[in-house]
């Protein structure tokens, strides 16, 4: 079995690794370096996976190394692990936002393998939505590989360059805070009209699921099955037209493109 490093036992490390196993992998062909010992044994003992606060140990154990560092310290916990790297010769990937591959072959080795990964939050409940690039190294086997791997955390898109995912970062990356703000503006809504803050946040929160469940089971389009719901003068149809009115689609488009932009920026930052 491909055995899989991860460089970093945070948040996202934990949910790719903790769907792998939910997902029949081996948990002794998966290895975990993290620079608190208190992370490390809580990984082992919660999914009986190996630890090590050496990162060089854990790459020379790895077909696959997972980079799951903050951005900020990204640089400087890869760049010494140079010539292990080298040594092993790992495809590696990152769910480090912000790193170009140009960035990450500068400070491994230009003849790895490497994909970036744009995931988001929601992969901590095995929903998430993640975009994929690959440098030129990359082979079709190490795609599939890297679709075995994220398909246990959602789903996953490959892009053809940086600026593509960074329109992923604008989407799907931060996308989740954007529901959650419709979500908290018709609880609040319903509050207003009448009901009690559970009763509120229960329906919404079931609406919400109830209409990406459809939409993404159905063979319509989302415009259709929003053409679906609105009868004429009825009362779906006041609601779309007060959103319309508002400037609802030109609200989410400025949003998005504001996100784009400073993905964009956060790059170059990051790259100096």
């Amino acid at each position: 079995m491909t055995a899989i490093a991860f460089i970093g036992g945070g948040n996202m490390a934990s949910a790719i690794l903790g769907g792998l196993i939910e997902n029949g992998y081996d948990s002794q062909s998966i290895f975990v370096s993290d620079p608190s010992q208190e992370k490390l044994d809580e990984l082992a003992q919660q999914f009986n996976v190996n630890t090590n606060g050496d990162n060089e140990a854990v790459i020379a154990q790895a077909d696959v190394v997972i980079l799951a560092v903050k951005p900020q310290v990204m640089q400087q916990v890869i760049a010494p692990l140079k010539s292990a790297f080298d040594k092993k010769k790992p495809l590696i990937i990152s769910v480090a936002a912000g790193i170009s591959l140009e960035s990450l072959s500068a400070w491994t080795s230009s003849d790895l393998s490497i994909v970036r990964c744009m995931p988001n939050t929601p992969a901590l409940v095995q929903q998430g939505a993640s975009g994929l690039l690959a440098n030129q190294n990359v082979s079709d086997d190490e795609k599939a590989l890297t679709n075995s791997i994220l398909s246990a955390v959602g789903i996953s898109v490959w892009v053809n360059s940086e600026t593509e995912l960074d329109a992923v970062t604008a989407l799907s990356g931060s996308g989740p805070a954007y529901f959650f703000l419709f979500i908290e503006s018709m609880i609040s809504a319903g509050e207003q009209l009448g009901l009690t803050a559970e009763t509120a946040k229960q329906l919404a929160l079931q609406t919400a699921l109830g209409a990406a469940t459809m939409a993404s089971k159905s063979e319509l389009e989302p415009a259709q099955l929003r053409k679906n719901v609105t009868s004429p003068n009825g009362t779906t149809e006041q609601a779309i037209l007060s959103f319309q009115k508002q400037g609802l689609e030109a609200s989410v488009k400025t949003a998005m493109e504001a996100a784009f932009n400073r993905s964009i920026e956060l790059s170059k930052e990051l790259a100096k």
